[in-house]
């Protein structure tokens, strides 16, 4: 998609380590933007990492700790740096410091016109920060997640010197940017309480790739699922952060109700994913709740298509509330699947306002059980409204091509 704007074409350095294709099982926002990019008549070196979930599409052997290539049309760096949501806390940071101090040596070496740099983790900045005061380039920063705010309400990071040495990680990134994106309203308000001014401060969120999901696509269901039984899908990270005991929760409540034909379909991979396992074992939920691994974007919509609800599910920590912006949010919405939230926030806010699901209150199994049997015995006449609207909200208000004009148009200064 053009934006209406005659442009000079400029060159963006981009730096994302967790970069994929939607050949990849994840969020593909940096794809989708910088194909856009390109399409516009700009240049796009993208610099990543090897992400487990992700493909760069790149193929050619690493040579000296990276290869370098062509992917539709965008030009991509890829460190060898492995990275998994299996790996432990230590192994994570160290993966993070290194790709960053790469970064570094090319923000300052590549020739660009623009330096763009997106989270998670924070440590993205640097290159950008490089950048800005020792070549004097443009720096433009996305925040996907507030740090250490976030980490430090989960309790995954406790230590005060790193949260010290964070916090004046996130000041130096936050002042040093040109211009700041935050995803969702919370971040985009913690970007500003250093004193940015908020002329700087745009909030784009993910958004929904209606041509993928509304497209022709062939319905499937895993081995296991009938057609008959009534579908609901958790795509994404099985982590802490995802709190995905609050499913198994409401699935011990629907097997003491005697309640069938009701299945969660768990679909990803994470830290805490052999837990998940093995408590739905001992419990003797596997009736209810089905592990899948990670499925590739592409393949995704055929299986969003054949479901009956999209599960928005996340721990009870009062950061996420505003603070997030959750990639399978906007899938759900542009498959057009009704949508269940457990917890309070803009999220919920969007799903009751536009009556396109239900929003369950935090730490509540018994009403998110209630939910999912409320949803299973609706008739097809009313979740076939409710998939309507959830459509409508992704044509209106999260079209990708629509939110590519903001994002292009505050990227590039205009």
């Amino acid at each position: 998609m053009r934006i209406n704007k005659v442009t000079t074409s400029m060159k963006i350095l981009y730096f994302h380590q967790h970069f994929s294709t939607p050949d990849g099982a994840t969020g593909t926002r940096s794809y989708e933007m910088a194909s856009r990019l390109v399409s516009n008549g700009h240049q796009v070196l993208m610099v990543c990492g090897s992400y487990g979930n992700g493909i760069t599409g790149l193929t050619g052997r690493f040579r000296g700790g990276k290869r370098r290539g062509w992917v539709e049309g965008i030009e991509v760096i890829e460190f060898d740096l492995a990275y998994s949501n299996r790996d432990g806390f230590l192994k994570r940071t160290w993966t993070f410091l290194k790709f960053a101090m790469r970064s570094m040596r090319l923000a300052v070496s590549e020739q660009c016109d623009i330096v763009f740099a997106t989270t998670t983790p924070l440590t993205a900045a640097l290159p950008g920060i490089a950048a800005k005061w020792i070549k004097r380039r443009p720096f433009v920063f996305e925040v996907r997640d507030l740090w250490p705010e976030l980490p430090k309400a989960m309790g995954v990071i406790t230590n005060k010197p790193m949260l010290w040495a964070l916090g004046l990680l996130e000041w130096l990134a936050y002042k040093s940017a040109d211009r700041l994106i935050g995803l969702s309203p919370g971040i985009a308000d913690g970007t500003a309480r250093f004193g940015k001014d908020r002329r700087v401060i745009a909030m784009i969120p993910n958004g929904c790739d209606i041509g993928l999901f509304q497209g022709t696509v062939e319905p499937w269901r895993p081995i296991g699922i009938s057609g008959d039984d009534f579908l609901a899908v958790f795509t994404g990270t099985h982590g802490v952060a995802n709190g995905l005991d609050a499913v198994i929760d409401a699935a011990t409540i629907l097997k003491k109700r005697g309640a069938t034909g009701i299945k969660a379909l768990l679909i990803g991979d994470g830290k805490e994913k052999l837990r998940l396992l093995e408590r739905v074992r001992e419990e003797g939920l596997d009736e209810y709740i089905i592990f899948h691994n990670p499925v590739p974007k592409t393949r995704l919509a055929g299986l969003l298509a054949s479901a009956d609800l999209g599960l928005q599910i996340l721990a009870n920590v009062p950061a996420f509330y505003y603070g997030t912006s959750p990639n399978k949010f906007f899938d759900y919405l542009a498959a057009g699947l009704p949508i269940l939230t457990n917890y309070p926030g803009w999220i919920a806010d969007l799903v009751e306002d536009n009556q396109c699901g239900i929003a369950t209150p935090a730490a509540d199994p018994e009403l998110f059980a209630n939910a999912l049997i409320n949803m299973a015995n609706k008739s097809e006449i009313d979740r076939a409204a409710m998939r309507e609207r959830a459509k409508r909200l992704a044509h209106d208000q999260f079209n990708r091509d629509h939110l590519f004009i903001q994002f292009s148009n505050h990227l590039l200064g205009y």
